[in-house]
């Protein structure tokens, strides 16, 4: 099996009942295009072109709140922020239904997946009547801080509290304290998902990283 190594960022301490992440920024005013002005590029071609742009993946979870069920969904706009304060961030659309479940919890854990759960991505990928449960078969156990959900055979995972959040265009900035993470520790010979590498997305298809001969 594999051992797993944790660090805590500050003391445990549970989230207040009363916490809540700060109301996004309004929206920036809107103007119309100038004669003379090149129109911004169309969504379309945006996602063409951006698509090139290979990233990991992640299921960002959350607890319920207010006695709702746990919230998730997964999530590539990852990235780690800053060492000192440690802080992270995601990116979330604005008109998530999942979102708000987040928000109101003020607390987030990023599951960063492995090579071989791409179909554990695709069940916290749905929407709609689809999304009713889906942590339905999906073994997980409280992260240790903030008691968000904990996906079974993560390679890594990240415990925050939600810190800031900024508007961008039609997207949410979340921005996360860290308070506790951990990795799986692999010699490369065990069954873990970690042992393949992480999970890659890359033009819509799913795929591994393979690291180039020295």
């Amino acid at each position: 099996m594999a051992a797993l190594a944790v660090r805590y960022l500050r003391p445990a301490h549970p989230p207040a009942p009363d916490a809540r992440p700060p109301d996004p920024m309004p929206r920036p005013a809107l103007r119309a295009v100038r004669a003379d002005e090149q129109p911004p590029p169309a969504p379309r071609e945006l996602r063409r072109v951006l698509g090139r742009f290979a990233s990991g993946v992640t299921v960002i979870t959350a607890p319920g709140a207010g006695g709702e069920p746990p919230a998730g969904f997964a999530c590539q706009s990852f990235a780690s922020l800053s060492l000192d304060p440690p802080l992270v961030v995601f990116m979330v659309g604005r008109t998530s239904t999942t979102w708000p479940r987040i928000a109101r919890a003020g607390v987030f854990c990023v599951n960063i997946l492995g090579a071989g759960q791409g179909a554990l991505c695709r069940a916290f990928a749905v929407s709609g009547a689809q999304a009713a449960d889906k942590f339905a078969g999906v073994r997980h156990s409280p992260a240790p801080v903030t008691g968000s959900p904990l996906l079974a055979g993560v390679p890594a995972w990240v415990d925050c509290e939600i810190h800031a959040v900024h508007t961008g265009g039609d997207h949410l900035i979340v921005v996360g304290h860290v308070e506790a993470l951990g990795a799986e520790e692999s010699d490369g010979n065990d069954e873990g998902t970690g042992a393949d590498g992480p999970l890659i997305f890359h033009r819509s298809t799913f795929g591994r990283f393979t690291a180039f001969d020295a």
